[in-house]
Order: structure tokens, then C-alpha cells, then sequence
């Protein structure tokens, strides 16, 4: 594809609209209805989310994970401690969580801190993985370089011999973070490039004020 094409690849938005009347109060109970529908509407994996951390002095990194629960709280998601991700988060815990759901030409986007989840919640989580998802979590050093797909597949054999009649431990470099939001942004796919953009900031520890944003 030349430079040209690319350029005329566009999607004009037509679906539906946003407006600071009809959206709720709480963001959450906004995320939760926008969530609901794109369930409903059957799209593919429609908790997955695009997390943006940093390093300490300001380096992005972005990557694809699976959002596994929220609630009044926060966004949570599970991951190895010592990945990229992790090591940005030890050092500088904030963060940042995109949805898209294009059937529906919505996306969601929120910026907050974020804490680890208690071991408890992790190892509840971890237990209720497949087995072989538990494997691979120990196996892999992930963010790690290896010398090849074999050394990985040699540790998966080597532990699926040794837990194939008992529990898998969680390993201590592997667990839960939840992102605690102090922005969203709702933003609604319009025709012409004039999208609907509503914002949420945190005021205090109960109260958002809503705004909209120029597309």
C-alpha cells in the first residue's frame, strides 16, 4: 500500500451519539454501560484493553492486555511483576487503559495510579486459571530474552511432569494491579470527524465533573 492510500483509508462515524445529558453521573456506571453493550453486541474480547505505562523519567511503553474485573475501585488486570510492564509500574505507578470497540465506534480512555492487588486476590485468580495458563505463567520469564521457543517448551514439559497430579503454586513474581481512574474520556465515533468526547475529571474521592472535550 503507497502513501496515498493510506491517506484515503477513513471510516465515516454514523451509529450513534453522546451528550452530557445522557450519560450517567459515575463514570463507572458509564464504563459498565458501554461495556454491557459491547458484550451484547458480541464483539470479539471486548475486555481487551491497550495499557500505556512509563519509565521513571517519561519513557512510553504501550502493549495489549485483558481487563479481568472492575468495580468502584478500579480496573484490574494480571501480569508478571518483572516484565517491562511491571518494572515501569515499581518505578513509576501510573498509568493509562484504552478500550476500542469498533463495531460500536465508541472507545474509552483512562489515566490513574495504580497499586498492586493483595495477594489473596491474586492467588484467587490464579487458581482459577486453566492449567495450562498457570503453567505459562511460570514458565515464561516474560519480557525476558531467551535463547529459543525450545527452552520455553522444555520448562512447560518439565513442569507439567512435576504438577500433573497436584496444585501449581502461584509464583511470588506474578500477580494483579488495579488501575484506580482520575480521568476518563467517552468518545463517541461522529460523521465528519465530529466526535462526541466527554471527560470525567476526579474532583475529590466521590464527585467527577463532566466536560466535553473539542474532537
Amino acid at each position: 500500500m503507497n502513501e496515498q492510500e493510506l491517506q484515503n483509508l477513513r471510516q465515516d462515524y454514523t451509529a450513534a451519539t453522546l451528550t452530557e445529558k445522557e450519560v450517567k453521573q459515575d463514570p463507572i456506571r458509564q464504563f459498565d454501560k458501554w461495556f454491557n453493550d459491547a458484550v451484547a453486541s458480541q464483539i470479539h474480547e471486548p475486555n481487551v484493553m491497550t495499557l500505556a505505562t512509563a519509565t521513571h523519567d517519561g519513557r512510553p511503553s504501550a502493549r495489549i492486555v485483558l481487563l479481568k474485573g472492575f468495580n468502584n475501585e478500579g480496573f484490574m488486570f494480571y501480569t508478571n511483576y518483572l516484565s517491562r510492564k511491571g518494572k515501569e509500574l515499581a518505578k513509576n505507578p501510573l498509568a493509562s487503559a484504552v478500550f476500542f470497540w469498533g463495531e460500536l465506534e465508541r472507545q474509552v480512555r483512562i489515566e490513574g495510579t495504580v497499586e498492586k492487588l493483595s495477594r489473596e486476590k491474586s492467588e484467587e485468580y490464579f487458581h482459577s486459571r486453566p492449567k495450562g495458563s498457570q503453567i505459562g505463567a511460570v514458565a515464561s520469564p516474560q519480557s525476558q530474552e531467551i535463547d529459543g521457543r525450545k527452552e520455553l517448551e522444555a520448562k512447560v514439559a518439565e513442569l507439567e511432569a512435576e504438577y500433573a497430579d497436584k496444585d501449581i503454586p502461584k509464583p511470588s513474581y506474578w500477580g494483579g494491579y488495579i488501575i484506580k481512574p482520575r480521568l476518563f474520556e467517552f468518545w463517541q465515533g461522529r460523521s465528519s470527524r465530529l466526535h462526541d468526547r466527554i471527560v470525567y475529571k476526579k474532583v475529590d474521592n466521590k464527585n467527577w465533573k463532566i466536560v466535553r472535550l473539542a474532537p
